[in-house]
């Protein structure tokens, strides 16, 4: 090149460069090209060139311009270096050999290059080589465990089980406390089926570190491979009481367990796992929630209560535990627990639909059903793809707004809940009960009261609501028949089921019969006025 040229290369290398810096990459490339068409010898512009189409994944591109570079520049090693990953990353294996003797050559003392051309050998199946490869760097640097470990894995895919073994039984007799080489050599026999080989060296490893965890794992996996069910499962509990042994790991044990579900057993010794979980890892928040959450599984619903609490006062930013522990409260009717722990979840996840309809159940149950209300319309503004959850959203919402007086937004709510499921059984129930009361659309009603007993037969509530809808139809025999079968079911000798069947009576012509049941209303807690009219006057009475 003139001068000239070569000043004006230097300048727009610098200039591309700092575009390189402040990530103009698009016009930093065009500056590079440039500099390739004036001067195809410019090493340093194709290496910049190659990377930055390596940044946007091109690695294709890159291959050529990488290739170009080093013929120009033999001594870079970070050229080369770039090269070896371009070939990687197309897959290009076989060039990699010279491109790694070339890395060696440059800095012999970079072990990373010998372990990087033995793998490529191992890809391309030149085994021996490969082996020769860590000879040479044993010779260099002494034995590690990193290059017995991938001699190991050359030696079983040569399919030289015992020559991997001998390798480790003579790291063994070189460093006979070190359990990682017992370990290994039970996992080659193991894996290769000589069972018996590797419960005698892990037994061996036992006796040398009983407090070693991953001795006991591997002992659980060779007495589950022989059968031996009962002594596998003593050595996992051995495992998981010391807390060394990773939490994480002892997590993958008991998660391998839930594809066994619902069998007894397999509940039962993961909840012992997910125990002795707690003991070994005591704040540690995951022990306790997946301790808790196993006492779910197996039906122990007091005890998961206070073992997800303490998981949450460890760690407050899990909500599925902060979820399943609002629920547990809701079903042992603590509702002022459920309203605390839940609207502090909140606190953390505002977003949270279900958190919203729990908090909004916990409300209704209080009746304070204005509060109810707003974390229930929190719920459908938040989730609008969960069928269910909007379906029992707007189902309660019905019921609050029925409560308030405000009918228009209580039909309405219902009419919303049962377009998500027309099938709620519940839903179907309220609304149909509410219509009756005001003496409303009773066709309409006889139909959803039908279909919720069809659902759920042989439920009181239901039954006796059917019976009152017929009852309001004038269809006194067949409300006859269904109050009968309400009071069949009836465990709570409820005095509004008495009242009705008094009245569907009074309606077929059974005086007596009628006062009787009034009377039994009146026995069980029915203190209305109407009521006692009833009595007094026997006679049916609004």
């Amino acid at each position: 090149m003139s001068y000239q040229d070569s000043l004006m290369v230097k300048q727009l290398f610098f200039s591309a460069l700092r575009e390189k810096t402040i990530e103009n990459y698009k016009l930093a490339t065009e500056m590079f090209e440039r500099i390739v068409q004036t001067d195809p010898s410019n090493d340093a512009s194709l290496y910049e060139l190659a990377n930055l189409k390596r940044q946007q994944n091109d690695y294709t591109g890159a291959q050529p311009l990488l290739e170009q570079a080093v013929s120009i520049n033999k001594d870079n090693e970070w050229y080369w270096a770039s090269l070896a990953d371009t070939y990687e990353k197309t897959n290009t294996i076989d060039k990699l050999e010279n491109v790694f003797n070339q890395l060696i050559r440059l800095n012999p003392d970079k072990s990373e290059y010998y372990f990087d051309k033995a793998n490529a050998y191992t890809i391309l199946k030149r085994y021996d080589d490969a082996l020769k490869v860590y000879d040479e760097l044993e010779k260099k640097d002494g034995t590690s465990d990193d290059i017995l470990a991938n001699r190991q894995k050359i030696f079983l895919k040569q399919g030289k089980v015992d020559q991997a073994a001998t390798d480790l039984e003579k790291q063994i007799a070189a460093n006979p406390n070190e359990i990682r080489y017992y370990l290994a050599l039970g996992e080659i026999y193991n894996s290769n089926g000589f069972t018996d080989k590797a419960l005698k060296i892990l037994l061996q490893a036992e006796k040398l570190d009983p407090r070693n965890g991953m001795v006991h794992f591997a002992l659980a996996d060779i007495y589950r491979g022989k059968k031996n069910n009962e002594a596998s499962f003593n050595e996992l509990t051995l495992g998981f009481a010391i807390p060394d042994v990773s939490i994480d790991q002892k997590v993958n044990i008991i998660s391998g367990y839930f594809p066994k579900f619902p069998e007894a057993n397999a509940k039962a010794s993961a909840l012992e796992l997910s125990r002795i979980l707690t003991v070994a890892h005591p704040s540690d928040a995951r022990a306790y929630a997946i301790y808790g959450d196993m006492l779910l599984q197996n039906a122990k619903y007091k005890e998961a209560r206070p073992v997800l609490k303490k998981s949450m006062q460890l760690n407050d930013q899990v909500y599925n535990v902060q979820e399943q522990l609002v629920r547990l409260e809701l079903g042992d009717n603590d509702l002022d627990a459920a309203i605390k722990d839940g609207e502090n979840a909140l606190s953390l996840f505002p977003n949270q639909a279900w958190m919203n309809y729990l908090v909004g159940v916990a409300w209704a149950q209080k009746k304070d059903n204005g509060k109810a209300v707003g974390y229930l319309k929190n719920a459908t503004s938040l989730e609008l793809q969960d069928k269910e959850l909007l379906s029992l959203s707007f189902s309660l919402l019905g019921d609050c707004y029925h409560e308030l007086k405000n009918i228009k937004a209580s039909d309405e709510s219902y009419e919303k809940a049962l377009t998500y499921n027309p099938d709620n059984a519940f839903t179907l129930n309220n609304y149909a009960y509410y219509l009756s009361l005001r003496n409303e659309q009773l066709e309409k009603a006889a139909q959803m009261s039908a279909r919720s007993n069809e659902l759920q037969p042989n439920t009181a509530s239901f039954e006796d609501t059917y019976a009152w809808i017929l009852f309001m139809q004038k269809k006194y025999p067949q409300a006859k028949t269904w109050m009968e079968k309400a009071l069949a079911h009836d465990k709570d000798n409820s005095s509004v089921k008495y009242e009705h069947y008094g009245d569907i009576l009074f309606f077929v012509g059974d005086i007596d019969g009628a006062v009787t049941n009034w009377k039994k209303a009146k026995s069980f807690g029915g203190k209305t006025p109407a009521l006692d009219r009833k009595i007094n006057e026997k006679k049916y009475s609004e």
